[in-house]
């Protein structure tokens, strides 16, 4: 996996030290000799992680952590202390600074390139949602994203596989200080089962459980589609570094050594717990984002612009499978008159209704939008033309026989449509399809409205396309 990794230390011997270590995995190795140098390339060469060291002279790694760590523009960009500093309180300064860990020199090689390459691959994941965020800002449906160290870590749901009591309890009392809620079972079996039936923002996994392979557990947790997005946290001895390693190149997020350090213990926690709702969030943003630029807010149909992508994808479909598709346009009769003599609000309620009683009569695959005002499109697939004809009409008896009750004096009002209709086969430019539907319904405004018009076909006679009549169409 290829990567960009900036390499922050004032002794120029430790930097080509990792340089060179770095380049021979094929790793493209930025270089800073201090602090301010090193937000300068943070923010101007965009690298997929930090190597940072904590002293330096001038501004420590510590303060140029939290300065990455403030700049939403580059908060996500994974930060990874590298120092000769071994006391607990050092490193712990050093997570809630927002490194993602810290690693003590002399540098285990293994366990070096093991976190490199775990946290490049978790920053690609974040990259991508934050792209698809970013385009989501510039169409202006969702609001820029916020800075990631921001998300809350209080009231996490965690669930620790720890057969030793000792360790468990330690869990539970640390966690206590964010209130987060605490399962802890024993064993896999155990652990499948609750993940199962409960939502999970961490699994914390020990590597050292006495009837079974903890990191074969984590294997499984990471392969399961319920569990796959979940950030496991590894538990794990100082002679387990290969283990640990190789539990990272699976998909673990993180790991901490006996014996556990409460504060730590905290830190990281609160790390994974962050960085999983950012990405939720981030996720969420997108999917927002994207049903507000494919759906119509006021009837909760597609727009136009999904129809239009929907439309050339079943036009290339069709040539291919040599079957036909009918395509309608419908017009609210008269709508004009229901906003000047009701209002707006009459109106609004008026296309609402009229667009579920258009669901309501189509068959579950076929399509139906908004296509602006009170126009709207519908796409059958895969159809004959007398069964084309029979919805054409059942659509328009939906709307014209019933009163559609709304705030008015009367308690309801009358709404018909008119309806033009194609046939459509082989592949026809898109704006062909619509102009032949568009002409149709044009047709059937003009000889009185309340009717449907097809291509090659003309009025439908509403009494050849009764329920009765649809046994003798299908």
């Amino acid at each position: 996996m290829s990567a960009r990794v900036l390499v922050v230390d004032d002794i120029l011997p430790n930097v080509k030290l990792l340089e060179a270590k770095l380049s021979s995995e094929y790793y493209d190795v930025l270089t800073a000799s201090n602090g301010l140098e090193a937000l300068e390339k943070v923010e101007t060469q965009s690298p997929d992680i930090v190597l940072l060291d904590v002293m330096m002279p001038g501004m420590d790694g510590f303060e140029v952590c939290r300065r990455i760590k403030a700049n939403p523009a580059t908060a996500h960009i994974p930060v990874v202390m590298v120092t000769a500093l071994t006391d607990a309180s050092d490193r712990i300064k050093g997570l809630e600074s927002g490194a993602d860990d810290f690693l003590s020199k002399p540098l285990n090689d293994v366990a070096l390139m093991s976190r490199v390459r775990s946290l490049v691959r978790l920053k690609m994941t974040v990259d991508e949602w934050r792209i698809r965020e970013n385009t989501a800002s510039q169409l202006g449906v969702v609001e820029d994203t916020a800075n990631a160290m921001n998300e809350p870590v209080e009231n996490a749901k965690i669930l620790v596989i720890e057969d030793q009591s000792f360790d468990s309890k330690k869990f539970s009392e640390s966690l206590v200080v964010d209130k987060d809620v605490v399962d802890i079972v024993e064993s896999g079996v155990q652990a499948l089962s609750k993940v199962n039936s409960e939502s999970y923002d961490l699994l914390v996994v020990s590597l050292n459980l006495k009837n079974e392979d903890g990191l074969r557990l984590c294997s499984h947790l990471r392969s399961n589609e319920k569990t796959r997005s979940i950030p496991i946290l590894m538990v794990a001895n100082d002679e387990d570094m290969p283990r640990i390693a190789h539990g990272l190149e699976i998909g673990a997020h993180d790991y901490i050594l006996r014996p556990v350090d409460r504060n730590e213990l905290l830190a990281r926690v609160r790390t994974q717990v962050r960085r999983k709702r950012f990405q939720e969030r981030l996720r969420s943003n997108f999917e927002l984002s994207l049903s507000m630029a494919l759906i119509d807010p006021l009837t909760g149909l597609y727009n136009r612009r999904y129809f239009e992508v929907h439309l050339q994808k079943l036009i290339q479909k069709n040539e291919a499978s040599k079957k036909s598709m009918a395509v309608l346009m419908l017009d609210v009769d008269h709508f004009r008159t229901f906003n000047n003599t009701y209002g707006h609000a009459v109106g609004d309620a008026v296309l609402k209704m009229f667009a579920k009683r258009v669901l309501d009569s189509l068959r579950s695959f076929d399509l139906v939008a908004r296509l602006g005002g009170e126009e709207f499109v519908v796409i059958l697939p895969d159809i004959s033309n007398e069964m084309a004809y029979f919805i054409g009409e059942r659509l328009r008896k939906s709307i014209g026989d019933e009163p559609f009750v709304c705030d008015v004096p009367e308690g309801s009002v009358t709404v018909t449509t008119s309806i033009g209709g194609a046939i459509i086969d082989g592949a026809p430019k898109m704006e062909e399809v619509l102009k032949r539907a568009d002409d149709c319904l044009y047709a059937a405004k003009e000889q009185g409205r309340n009717m449907v018009v097809f291509e090659g076909k003309g009025k439908l006679n509403p009494e050849e396309y009764t329920k009765e009549a649809r046994a003798f169409i299908e």
